[in-house]
């Protein structure tokens, strides 16, 4: 009796350490990317720290990438100056010429990167499939992985809570 409440609080604090630790490994942080935009300029996960970051791998032949971008373009604006970014990566096999032209046709005024080698999606998972869709939270960890298309109800209070 006399060892059952200092055995109480030692398996006490070794919960609450096992759940500190699965709550962090629950969180993957994002591959350490740097991305060159369709104008030339670099753009690191690790510049944008303490922003709120949804990278988005899209084609110009996916016809879901092409009809959610006006949300993406609405959310972007709604969202920007209280540290949101968005960062549309082209996937590999998109040619060059019609992802410019798409960017300029539609006016996006979020970051572009063209993924001609195909690294950035192989250190995202190697994501084959569009759109694809990785929202990263303030610290740099991955907050959540979508496939298909985005639900942007649910992004925006995703973003709400994260940039409140």
């Amino acid at each position: 009796m006399k060892f059952a409440k200092p055995l109480l609080i030692a398996v006490a604090a070794l919960a609450i350490v096992g759940a500190l630790v699965y709550a962090l490994m629950d969180k993957p942080g994002a591959p350490a990317s740097t991305f060159t935009t369709l104008e030339g300029q670099t753009l690191s996960l690790d510049e944008l720290r303490g922003k709120v970051v949804l990278v988005n791998f899209w084609a110009t032949s996916c016809p879901g990438c092409v009809k959610k971008m006006p949300d993406m373009v609405e959310v972007y604006r709604e969202y920007k100056d209280r540290g949101f970014e968005i960062i549309a990566v082209a996937m590999s096999y998109d040619p060059p010429n019609y992802v410019q032209s798409f960017v300029q046709t539609r006016q996006l005024p979020f970051p572009v990167a063209l993924d001609v080698t195909g690294e950035h999606a192989r250190a995202f998972g190697d994501v084959q499939l569009t759109p694809t869709t990785f929202i990263i939270g303030k610290d740099g960890r991955i907050l959540e992985h979508r496939l298909g298309d985005i639900d942007f109800v649910r992004l925006r209070a995703l973003l709400d809570r994260e940039l409140a």
